[in-house]
C-alpha cells in the first residue's frame, strides 16, 4: 500500500487539482487508485464515491468481458481438435472445418515461416499469400510453427483471435501430431 505523500508534496497535488478542477472527471480511471473517503461530507464527496465505484464496475465488466472472450475460444478450439480428431485429411479439416468451428475467416496451413513459434498480430492489410481470398477482410492474424508447416489464422474482430497463447499452442501441437500420423 502507496503512503499519503508529504506535506509538500500534498500541498502540490492539492493546489494543481483546486487549479484545474475537472482533472479526475475528464480521467475516470484514476478513480480506482483513489481511497475513497471514510464518511460522505455533501454532494461532492458522494459524486467522487459514485466516480470511484463506477469506474471499479467497469474495470471488473472489461475483465469479465475478456475471460468470457477467452473460455469461448478455448471451447472452440476443442471443437477444432475433436474434428481434426475424427478427420480423415488434417489439411481439407483445417481448410474446410477450422474456419466456421473456431470462427475465424481463414485457416490455412502453408510451408513452414521462420521467426518465432507464435506470431499475434493486428493488420492493415492481410497478405493474400497467407490468408487467400480471405485477406481483404482479415484485421488480425496468428502464425503458428506445426512441425514442417505453418498454421495461418486470420479473424476478420480482433476478439474472434484472442491473445491466448495456450490455446493457440495447443492447437498448432495437435496439428501437428495429427499431420503425423
Amino acid at each position: 500500500m502507496k503512503t499519503a505523500p508529504r506535506d509538500a508534496e500534498a500541498e502540490v497535488v492539492e493546489s494543481y487539482l483546486h487549479a484545474h478542477p475537472g482533472f479526475l472527471a475528464a480521467r475516470p480511471q484514476l478513480y480506482a487508485l483513489l481511497a475513497p473517503p471514510v464518511r460522505v461530507h455533501g454532494e461532492v464527496l458522494a459524486d467522487h464515491m459514485a466516480a470511484m465505484i463506477q469506474a471499479g464496475r467497469d474495470e471488473w465488466r472489461a475483465l469479465l468481458e475478456a475471460q468470457r472472450i477467452r473460455a469461448a475460444f478455448a471451447a472452440r478450439a476443442g471443437e477444432a481438435v475433436l474434428a481434426l480428431i475424427a478427420a480423415r485429411d488434417a489439411l481439407d479439416c483445417v481448410r474446410d472445418e477450422w474456419p466456421a468451428r473456431l470462427g475465424l475467416e481463414s485457416c490455412r496451413l502453408i510451408a513452414s515461416v521462420s521467426g518465432a513459434p507464435l506470431i499475434l498480430r493486428d493488420v492493415e492489410q492481410a497478405s493474400a499469400s497467407l490468408h487467400g481470398e480471405a485477406a481483404p477482410l482479415i484485421a488480425r492474424e496468428a502464425l503458428l510453427h506445426a512441425g514442417d508447416h505453418t498454421l495461418v489464422l486470420g479473424a476478420r474482430n480482433a476478439a474472434d483471435l484472442p491473445n491466448e497463447p495456450a490455446t493457440l499452442a495447443f492447437l498448432a501441437r495437435a496439428l501437428q501430431a495429427a499431420l503425423a500420423r
